[in-house]
């Protein structure tokens, strides 16, 4: 059953308070974790160009400069948009300088970027033979990758595909639960929506995220068993996405046209929509909106009706 959970509030820091001087900075760590990775750096092809004490927690950074084949985005990241990439591309070439490296993480696979792909792969377009970045010790840093990734917006499709493979590697790699890794997936429906659009990539995910985020929340279970479950409950959106598809279908056959009748239908459908209540049972409330949506009356629905549904609609994919 999801409970809503309370906002804690920040506490404000006093100017100039936290972390590092300029000089503790300077003083970067020499502990062996740092001359070990140094080393398999250097073994590699690469070269350490510096090193710091990161300004905020403290942790190592090797500034690094690896040959471009040997660094590969994480497996379980969005796809690159082509046309971010030549984007990229064009500003690279305009100024003559690659200043925006990416940060990477060293595992026994190799080199992996957690936030630059676009850039990675707008400069092997560009064909170069170098690639700089901010190495990490920490490998787990690349699970991280949604509050990494500032290079290009996500949208609800690729979050969701992301968080899903990311769940499905953890699982893969043995012990936790689904509800360690919360800042790491940073919302729970964005699981289900994966598993989802695995299974159907056309899904209007967006549309069905204020039911879900109400309803959906993570999960105190084994990874593995919460793989299971997220696929399961995939199964219930598609069949509430099959239903609600049918009722769009219907509307656009009596000449009702608007953005807005995939939101119009499900907000009419949704029977926590008015509810205060902040805890409910998933299968409970996705079964009834579900049988509403079977049992939705198309012929009572006028164009005004869709009219009146303001405001932007649920972002697309």
């Amino acid at each position: 059953m999801a409970k809503k959970k309370k906002a804690t509030r920040r506490k404000k820091a006093a100017p100039k308070s936290v972390g590092l001087s300029t000089r503790e900075v300077r003083a970067a760590s020499d502990g062996r974790d740092v001359r070990e990775l140094t080393s398999r750096v250097e073994d590699d092809g690469g070269a350490v160009l510096g090193s710091y004490s990161d300004p905020f927690g403290g942790t190592p950074v090797l500034l690094v400069a690896l040959p471009i084949d040997s660094v590969e985005p994480t497996p379980y990241q969005r796809d690159p948009s082509e046309a971010h990439v030549k984007r990229l591309m064009t500003v690279i070439e305009k100024v003559g300088r690659f200043l925006d490296p990416v940060v990477i993480v060293r595992n026994d696979e190799g080199y992996w970027t957690p936030n630059g792909n676009h850039r990675l792969q707008a400069m092997r377009k560009l064909g170069a033979r170098t690639i700089t970045g901010l190495l990490v010790p920490e490998s787990d840093v690349a699970f991280k990758i949604l509050a990494l990734n500032t290079e290009k917006a996500h949208n609800v499709k690729e979050k969701s595909l992301e968080t899903i493979r990311m769940l499905r590697a953890l699982a893969g790699q043995g012990d936790g639960r689904e509800s360690d890794y919360a800042f790491e997936f940073e919302q729970a429906p964005f699981l289900t929506l994966g598993a989802a659009y695995e299974q159907r990539r056309s899904l209007s995910g967006g549309a069905y995220s204020s039911i879900l985020r109400r309803i959906d929340d993570f999960l105190d279970e084994s990874l593995t068993k919460a793989v299971r479950e997220r696929e399961r409950r995939a199964a219930k959106v598609l069949k509430l996405d099959d239903a609600v598809s049918t009722v769009v279908a219907a509307l656009k056959e009596r000449g009702l046209t608007s953005p807005y009748l995939k939101p119009f239908v499900i907000a009419r459908v949704n029977p926590i929509r008015f509810s205060k209540a902040t805890e409910f049972d998933f299968d409970e409330v996705m079964d009834k909106t579900i049988a509403a949506a079977t049992r939705f009356k198309v012929d009572r629905v006028r164009q005004e009706d869709v009219a009146k549904v303001g405001g932007a609609p649920p972002e697309e994919d």
